[in-house]
């Protein structure tokens, strides 16, 4: 598992229902099957570290303002090579009127066929935002239900905590979401996890599927048509009186 590349930054992204946009839905690189994953969450909790971790399974400890780029990577899942596409967004401000986000992130968690939200254990604040922000991803795509994944961040720093785990597990069990407590910093496996499952749930979203009616269809012979078996009856019939007249004469 390794980065391929930088790709491109948010504003960047084919407009929703053009060419493009249907043409980068479900093809990555080679003719693979692509996985495009969002990671949003309130600023300084850690999402490009996340990022970074998950991609190249190395921790540094300090970045540059977010710029909001687009990563590149290949992941098996059970069996199968997947181009995944992994956004980092810039951190999102709650203001006295509520969740406030850009149109750039809009477009991003339109675009995504997953999302990473992140919080961290040390940021009280960043723990509220989830809700709301999960409400919001939601409304960005009706008719759907979006798999999300919620992380808490900085397991590592107990000594100045303000989360309890817990809190965070009833939460996204309570959003219908899984949950992973990890620390960027010192443990990847946790981190790898946390995409993984998402990447999972994406693939078998992607997965076609034939109905059961269809199958049983196929297996049930079709009924003969009531009028050639009669027409067959008739001819039998008129063949069965030629002979008898035959034989007579």
């Amino acid at each position: 598992m390794r980065l391929i590349q930088n790709m491109c930054t948010i504003a960047e992204y084919p407009a929703p229902g053009s060419a493009a946009a249907a043409a980068d839905c479900c093809l990555g690189a080679a003719g693979r099957r692509l996985v495009k994953i969002a990671v949003v969450g309130a600023s300084g909790v850690g999402k490009t570290a996340l990022v970074v971790r998950f991609l190249t399974k190395r921790f540094i400890g300090d970045y540059e303002r977010n710029a909001g780029n687009l990563y590149t990577r290949q992941v098996q899942i059970e069996g199968e090579t997947l181009a995944i596409q992994v956004q980092d967004t810039p951190g999102i401000q709650v203001h006295e009127n509520g969740l406030r986000c850009s149109e750039q992130l809009n477009r991003c968690i339109r675009w995504a066929d997953a999302v990473v939200m992140v919080f961290s254990i040390t940021d009280h604040k960043s723990y509220e935002l989830i809700g709301q922000l999960h409400q919001h991803v939601q409304q960005l795509h009706p008719g759907s239900r979006l798999p999300v994944v919620v992380v808490a961040n900085k397991a590592d720093l107990l000594h100045i905590k303000q989360v309890d785990p817990q809190l965070g597990l009833q939460l996204a069990s309570m959003l219908g979401c899984s949950f992973y407590e990890v620390s960027v910093s010192e443990n990847y496996n946790d981190v790898y996890n946390a995409f993984h499952v998402l990447c999972k749930e994406v693939s078998h979203k992607q997965q076609p599927s034939s109905t059961p009616e269809k199958r049983r269809t196929s297996l049930i012979p079709r009924p003969k048509s009531p009028n050639m078996q009669d027409l067959k009856r008739r001819f039998k019939q008129a063949l069965s009186a030629k002979v008898r007249t035959v034989t007579s004469v």
